[in-house]
């Protein structure tokens, strides 16, 4: 009989225990709900980022808030946010190696109205396959735009083309006042370049010219000729389907000189991958570009080409 009434005496006991318990946890529960947590305050410190933003610290441990680089993954050295641009603009700057594919990936600029005004490819300047910041550079040519800013957007270079996978980074940029003058390219339409038997003749006659602008400078021959060796970048989708075309660009072919005496224009190439020729009509078409082009300028009455075998078939 004692037993049983020890036994009584423990569950009790459990029981009371059990219930104390649970009001803990309640009051636990309740406590960390319904009571005002301590405001941590950080000081007011700031950190200026590369794109001349700011951050501050924040809570509970009061470390810097990540800089928009950190982010994404992507340094712009150059140009800063809101900078003030012209072409052609540098673009330097560090990101890491999921940007790049080969070495490489996209820079687009935009004008305020959302119309694409130039893109160029960005080059890795070591190793791409690593994850730290690796130095990238490029250069970029546009027209005059129609706006006094615009956005410079990055793009990752994404051969899977999964929407998941590409990487977007975007810098405001301001566009400098600059003047500018009206100047002649000369590109090659094969369609106004035909015999009566519809071949094509290679000749001077499907030579054609588009107006561009250029920014007025001492040496508007050699920024007139740089601009017309981009090529294709040079021509608007209205001017490609009504047939305007060009070999141009050329891989690794470079304006280095130009001297013009007594009305002789001398044009000096380097062409290290001997891509100036490769048959008669294609040489002979890159050829009458350059020449038309250099013609327009007041004392110019003939235009030479050094090495003297560039521009053969």
């Amino acid at each position: 009989m004692q037993f049983f009434n020890n036994m009584k005496k423990i569950n009790r006991k459990i029981l009371i225990i059990i219930i104390l318990l649970i009001i803990l946890i309640l009051l636990i529960f309740c406590y960390q709900k319904f009571y005002p947590k301590k405001q941590i305050s950080c000081t007011k410190e700031a950190k200026m980022c590369y794109d001349n933003s700011f951050v501050g610290r924040i809570p509970p441990d009061c470390e810097f808030e990540k800089c928009p680089e950190e982010k994404q993954g992507i340094l712009i050295i150059s140009p800063k946010k809101n900078e003030k641009i012209k072409s052609p603009l540098k673009i330097e700057g560090k990101a890491k190696g999921f940007w790049f594919f080969e070495g490489v990936f996209t820079a687009e600029l935009y004008d305020k109205n959302n119309n694409l005004l130039g893109k160029t490819i960005l080059n890795a300047k070591s190793d791409w396959a690593t994850e730290d910041f690796i130095p990238f550079e490029g250069e970029l040519f546009f027209p005059l735009p129609q706006t006094s800013s615009g956005t410079l957007k990055f793009l990752s270079d994404n051969p899977s083309e999964i929407l998941e996978n590409q990487k977007i980074f975007e810098i405001p940029v301001l566009f400098e006042e600059i003047n500018y003058t009206d100047v002649f390219l000369y590109y090659y339409n094969p369609e106004k370049d035909k015999d009566e038997n519809g071949n094509v003749k290679c000749s001077e006659k499907g030579i054609v010219p588009i107006k561009r602008k250029i920014p007025i400078s001492q040496t508007p021959i050699k920024e007139t000729i740089n601009l017309l060796l981009r090529g294709k970048e040079n021509l608007t989708e209205e001017e490609i389907k009504e047939g305007i075309e060009t070999d141009f660009p050329l891989e690794g072919l470079k304006l280095k000189d130009i001297n013009l005496k007594n009305g002789v224009l001398t044009l000096v190439f380097e062409d290290p991958f001997n891509k100036t020729s490769g048959g008669s009509c294609k040489a002979k078409i890159l050829w009458l570009q350059i020449e038309k082009t250099s013609k327009q300028f007041p004392g110019v009455k003939e235009v030479h080409f050094l090495p003297e075998d560039i521009f053969q078939p």
